[in-house]
């Protein structure tokens, strides 16, 4: 029985999914929108909404835990909880979508983009630089 067994494999080991993980996480914090194949962003989801909740209130303690996963990049960290932990204050949960795109051409495996919610969008961020 598959009881409480959650996640895929991807025919990787424990430490390379791990990196595989941490590495979508990192590009999705820096950029806000990503492609990958679905599998990989449905599997991103729960992982990368844990980090957005942590980061939604500033502390050391959340900082330290936020770097055990993301690694010491302080770019990274201070984006998380300045950008986008205030701006998801509000919410409850829900911080990414998943949207299919079509298939990949060499090898037709399902493409996803996981983006967040509350992304600011190339337009708002033009008006912002312009004021």
């Amino acid at each position: 029985m598959k009881h409480g067994i959650k996640g895929r494999k991807f025919n990787r080991t424990s430490s390379h999914r791990k990196a595989l993980l941490s590495n979508l996480a990192k590009a999705l914090i820096k950029h806000e929108l990503i492609k990958t194949t679905l599998p990989k962003a449905k599997d991103l989801r729960p992982y990368i909404e844990k980090l957005i909740t942590i980061a939604k209130t500033d502390s050391l303690t959340n900082r330290r835990r936020l770097m055990s996963v993301i690694g010491n990049n302080k770019d990274l960290i201070d984006k998380i909880f300045s950008d986008i932990g205030s701006r998801v204050r509000s919410r409850n949960g829900g911080y990414t979508r998943v949207i299919r795109c079509g298939f990949r051409t060499g090898d037709k495996a399902p493409m996803a983009v996981i983006e967040l919610v509350d992304r600011l969008h190339l337009a708002e961020v033009k008006e912002k630089s312009d004021k």
